[in-house]
């Protein structure tokens, strides 16, 4: 009871903090995205802030030493439990950051407006390979701009512990582009979990892992090797949940 509270109490803040928001993003929006992202990572920061002041979710992390500088082009590839780790990319990656996401997001009342505002890489998934094309086009002009893609591969939040399902599309752009992939584990779900308005107080591990070469490897040998990291990570930061599975 108390931990739906807590949520509760979450969303009412974030509601009331959305709205000014949202305009003030569609303000800037004739202005550079550059303009726009820095205000909205300050957002970000502050939804982290609210979820460890309102619901105790604290977070430590983990190879932040792996992450490469700024001018180094590559592809976020991250496990994705909840809503939480879209805040902790935008506020905690050391470089402006373009999601790779379903282009229905827009629809959603005022989040959506926001979201379309900040012109990322929005994809229409029933297109199919069209949509696929769509994402190598846009998601080239971003890199070229120097900034960081970041894909969820699971494709949509699963919950601790379930079979993950890891798409290759991530792979397949960073392998063409010939620009490295950072793997990132993290176990917010275990606190946000899917579905559910409660919020548990506890600590999220977010771990960063080395860098994955691409160039000379396949699309498989890339994506084995960013699956084979993240999931042998959530062993360790999660091991009464994956440590079990992996036995």
């Amino acid at each position: 009871m108390l931990n739906a509270i807590r949520g509760f109490l979450f969303y009412i803040a974030f509601s009331i903090i959305l709205i000014p928001f949202s305009i003030t993003l569609w303000m800037l929006k004739p202005f550079k995205r550059d303009w726009r992202f820095a205000y909205a990572r300050k957002w970000a920061y502050l939804m982290l802030w609210l979820g460890r002041v309102i619901c105790g979710m604290r977070w430590e992390e983990k190879g932040m030493e792996n992450l490469p500088d700024p001018s180094q082009p590559v592809v976020v590839l991250a496990k994705h439990q909840s809503a939480w780790e879209t805040f902790w990319m935008f506020a905690r990656l050391p470089n402006y950051v373009s999601y790779v996401y379903k282009k229905e997001l827009h629809w959603v009342p005022v989040f959506g407006w926001a979201l379309s505002s900040m012109e990322m890489i929005a994809i229409n998934r029933a297109e199919g390979r069209h949509a696929f094309v769509q994402f190598m086009r846009q998601g080239a002009k971003f890199l070229d701009d120097g900034w960081w893609i970041v894909l969820f591969p699971e494709g949509t939040r699963t919950t601790p512990g379930c079979e993950p399902n890891y798409k290759t599309g991530g792979a397949r752009f960073a392998v063409s582009k010939g620009v490295p992939v950072v793997p990132i584990a993290l176990n917010a779900g275990e606190l946000w979990p899917r579905n559910s308005i409660a919020k548990k107080p506890g600590t999220i591990t977010v771990s960063v892992g080395p860098m994955i070469e691409t160039k000379g490897k396949t699309v498989d040998e890339v994506q084995q090797a960013m699956v084979n990291w993240i999931e042998g990570e959530m062993a360790v930061i999660s091991p009464e949940i994956y440590g079990e599975k992996k036995a």
